[in-house]
């Protein structure tokens, strides 16, 4: 086998020509399924984490049951403070915060404008690197010293007619069941990456929140990780931390639904890019062998002449092309990378898509598994695109193909 590859080596180098073209269209497929896997990977990962900063936590721990009620009866499913189990999880390895969380909901009022609001009282205290997650558009964080100070997503601020430091009146129902109010000013205005979300969204701090709920505890602790990657890990040890039943645990890919749809349908996208390039691929390779294969008609007839079989010409073209795809995956690789590094440098300038408040600088996240993909992709549709020309050369007549070199 080893003797077949530095044949097929030399044959690649022989046909200089014909070998660079080849090469050509394979790193050219290689470069451009990086750069297309590499841009989608990268706008994956800023969607997810900026998501999971801003709204969602890695993971959440309510009231067993909260989930599925919680809507209809969120007072019903509050949390106590300084428990055992809200220790345990604070101390667990990759934990990097956990923060209680109070959701309430009413009418925020300013001059004759009324619209409605879902809020979060958030612990100022504790939340201070997550603030810096949310891109205040105006004003400051939430602070624990002001504890009539709010901040409203963009949309709901612009709906409201408000700027930072307008007086706001915010109407709940209580806990109990009846109506309270509370003087609020706007002490900021923020966006994330959800615009339905910044329409409606509007952030207090905790203390705040019980108060105007006359309640106390939280509905949610929201646990954020150092790493992702490490969320179901963390889900498990959570899980047997909290293994007495009185509580759920929810990752946060089974909060985002429009994450989880967008991913299926990029990936369905990248998949029919893989069979495009492949079938490029294919088309090219295989016309570059059939003409090698005529080009070398007197040749094979020589080989098998002098006592070659047809199983090892058979292996001897299917190597070339193993070297073909190998050679224009390396190629590929290597130029994928640098425009990759270069494109990053720049950026790209992403008009703000469905859904989204603003618009941001792409880059280009080429990852191990994004590379292997592309290698394995080019190895494979060019031994497939050498099959055929490997079998017609294996299937020469003898005398007609030393006729053919006569000739």
């Amino acid at each position: 086998m080893l003797t077949d590859l530095l044949l097929a080596a030399k044959n690649v180098m022989r046909h200089r020509r014909r070998s660079a073209f080849a090469l050509a269209a394979i790193g050219f497929g290689v470069a451009a399924l990086m750069l297309a896997s590499g841009f989608i990977a990268w706008n994956f990962q800023y969607y997810r984490e900026a998501m999971i900063a801003s709204q969602l936590g890695h993971l959440r721990v309510h009231r067993a049951g909260y989930t599925e009620n919680g809507v209809a009866d969120p007072y019903a499913y509050l949390l106590s403070d300084n428990t055992p189990a809200m220790a345990a999880i604070a101390s667990l390895r990759g934990v990097r915060m956990l923060s209680a969380r109070l959701s309430l909901a009413g009418l925020a009022s300013h001059g004759e404008a009324t619209l409605p609001f879902i809020a979060e009282g958030v612990n100022p205290a504790t939340e201070t690197q997550l603030t810096r997650s949310l891109t205040m558009t105006a004003g400051e964080a939430l602070s624990a010293d002001d504890g009539a100070g709010v901040i409203l997503g963009q949309g709901l601020a612009g709906n409201l007619g408000v700027r930072v430091g307008d007086p706001l009146v915010l109407l709940v129902n209580t806990g109990g069941g009846g109506i309270n109010a509370m003087d609020a000013r706007v002490r900021g205005i923020f966006t994330t990456i959800s615009k339905a979300y910044d329409d409606t969204a509007l952030r207090l701090p905790l203390a705040s929140a019980r108060k105007l709920m006359r309640v106390s505890g939280a509905h949610t602790w929201m646990v954020w990780l150092d790493d992702t990657a490490a969320t179901a890990d963390r889900l498990d040890d959570i899980k047997r931390i909290t293994a007495a039943g009185s509580y759920e645990v929810v990752p946060w890919w089974q909060l985002s639904d429009f994450y989880n749809k967008s991913a299926d349908l990029f990936a369905k996208q990248v998949g029919v890019m893989k069979v495009i390039i492949g079938l490029l691929i294919v088309l090219s390779i295989s016309n570059t062998m059939t003409m090698g294969v005529m080009e070398r008609t007197g040749e094979i007839g020589t080989a098998m002449a002098l006592g070659d079989t047809r199983a090892r010409l058979l292996r001897r073209f299917l190597a070339e092309a193993l070297v073909l795809g190998t050679l224009g995956a390396l190629l590929g690789i290597l130029v994928g990378y640098g425009l990759a590094t270069i494109i990053s440098i720049i950026g790209i300038p992403v008009p703000a898509p469905p859904g989204m408040g603003h618009g941001y600088t792409g880059r280009i996240l080429v990852t191990p598994v994004i590379a292997a993909g592309a290698v394995l992709l080019a190895v494979a549709t060019t031994f497939v695109a050498g099959v055929y020309p490997a079998w017609r050369a294996s299937r020469m007549v003898i005398v007609d193909a030393l006729r053919r070199n006569r000739a």
